[in-house]
């Protein structure tokens, strides 16, 4: 067993959920092609579109439910750092005693072997936790768009638009939009407005 294997292992965990949070960072930060001052200028018929990446960047419920996946993350990353030192730990004063021929040749073995379990176990918990932390990040995206959907389906029946699309990615999906028919303000404040009345209640 090396102690290098060990340290990769648990660094490499770490790193993983350190990512899920810099998605959540630039996801926040990425800019919409197309500044808009919000007008609401687009009528019933007309075909509109939502800047998604603006929208969610500004929707009070991704930047709360992003703030307690940050949270986790970092208590994960904590815990992971705490458990790898504790074994990289016990590895060396494990070595040290063999050098120094401080234990028998079966003391040897079985502490060799204990250790050897807890280096597995401590690869499955980081598995574990990256699984999970990748279902919290798919399960935060679907809350989210559940949201919009429902707030789309309520907006569209006072509104009566002919077709909402959306931009997102890069390239964008549409190249070029009337700014008057960029309803993306207009949703998010709608959105907000609901989201504060959701969380009044509890």
């Amino acid at each position: 067993m090396k102690n290098a294997s060990l340290i990769t292992n648990v660094i490499l965990g770490a790193a993983v959920i350190v990512l899920f949070v810099l998605h959540f960072t630039s996801t926040s930060k990425s800019a919409s092609p197309g500044e808009t001052t919000g007008t609401e200028a687009a009528v019933s018929g007309d075909i509109v579109f939502i800047q998604i990446d603006s929208l969610i960047s500004q929707y009070d419920m991704f930047n709360d439910l992003k703030s307690e996946f940050e949270n986790k993350a970092q208590t994960i990353q904590n815990d992971l750092n705490k458990r790898g030192r504790s074994l990289e730990n016990d590895l060396k004063d494990f070595q040290t005693k063999v050098q120094k021929g401080l234990i028998t040749r079966s003391q040897a073995e079985a502490q060799q072997q204990q250790l050897a379990q807890r280096d597995q176990e401590l690869q499955g918990y980081v598995q574990q936790k990256q699984m999970e932390m990748s279902e919290e990040e798919a399960v935060l995206y679907r809350r989210v768009f559940d949201a919009l959907d429902t707030y789309l389906k309520k907006l569209n029946e006072d509104k009566k638009y002919s077709l909402i699309i959306s931009t997102s990615g890069s390239p964008s999906t549409i190249l070029y939009g009337d700014k008057a028919l960029d309803i993306t303000q207009l949703v998010v404040s709608g959105m907000n407005d609901e989201y504060i009345k959701t969380k009044s209640t509890k």
